[in-house]
């Protein structure tokens, strides 16, 4: 289901109550407020931060996110470092796993998912899951942000909009390309497609794998949830990373991610393709007699 650019954010399905049936009694509606607060109190946060070769930043990451409220679980993935980082994040006080090689970010995302769902308590409603960068540092705590909305059941994925980032050296391919192919698949137009601080609830995760590989990722998640109906919410967060620059590194970085977002954009537009050709050739009605 393609969603609006209008009913991906914000928008809150109800159902069409019956006119001829009675409404709920007061009490009845107490007892549901009841319940609703009770299900936000228990209702639990995960930190989820891929990261490689980050010792520098990692301890600084964790210890801000740990003050994030609603977050009991702060989760480093180190996938394939060859510094300090698994150590590192250790002794700043987070539960790490760690890949043997370097997989991607989309592997360290479900890895860490996998290993928050194992740590669910079974009488517990499932942890929301927020995903951040290892770099953020101190600013790390300020996704905060994002966590109310998916809290609340006004969005079921929320995206973090970073201020201007000192020493970019981008020029907006990359962006833009991810923001017109996510707004002709969806009708909504964001402002930072490849925004990786985000906050989504287990449903809309698992709705979302297999994740798109390397860094198409963002684009493929929010492709893949608006189309499913998912509610997509970009929220303002004070954020500081380190931005790529210029140098050849730089170059190669932002050309690895054109890569990935046209590969993970044609993937669902492959998909889209076939599921239209299978609509079509099915037949609508039964047959008379079957």
């Amino acid at each position: 289901m393609t969603s609006t650019g209008s009913e991906a954010v914000g928008r809150v399905a109800h159902a069409t109550p019956d006119a001829a049936a009675p409404g709920p009694s007061a009490a009845t509606v107490e007892r549901a407020a009841r319940a609703a607060r009770g299900h936000k109190q228990r209702q639990r946060v995960a930190v989820i931060i891929p990261a490689k070769d980050e010792s520098r930043r990692i301890a600084a990451t964790v210890r801000s996110a740990r003050a994030i409220p609603h977050v009991d679980l702060v989760l480093v993935v180190d996938d394939g470092s060859e510094d300090n980082t698994q150590h590192v994040a250790r002794e700043a006080g987070a539960v790490v796993v760690r890949h043997s090689h370097n997989r991607g970010k989309a592997a360290a995302m479900e890895t860490g998912a996998a290993v928050v769902a194992m740590r669910d308590a079974p009488d517990r409603p499932p942890r929301h899951l927020l995903f951040i960068d290892g770099d953020l540092a101190d600013t790390a705590v300020n996704t905060a942000p994002l966590v109310p909305p998916v809290l609340e059941g006004i969005a079921d994925l929320t995206i973090a909009l970073l201020p201007p980032q000192p020493g970019a050296g981008g020029r907006g391919i990359v962006v833009g390309a991810a923001r017109r192919a996510i707004a002709s698949m969806t009708g909504w137009t964001p402002t930072q497609p490849l925004s990786g601080m985000r906050c989504l609830t287990r449903e809309a995760f698992e709705a979302a794998t297999p994740l798109a590989r390397g860094w198409g990722v963002e684009a493929g998640m929010t492709i893949d949830l608006l189309r499913l109906g998912f509610r997509v919410l970009e929220v303002p967060c004070e954020l500081r990373h380190r931005p790529s620059g210029t140098d050849l590194k730089g170059q190669l970085h932002r050309a690895a991610q054109y890569r990935d977002v046209q590969l993970a954009v044609n993937a669902r537009r492959a998909r889209a393709a076939a599921s239209n050709v299978r609509q079509t050739i099915s037949p609508r009605e039964q047959r008379p007699g079957r």
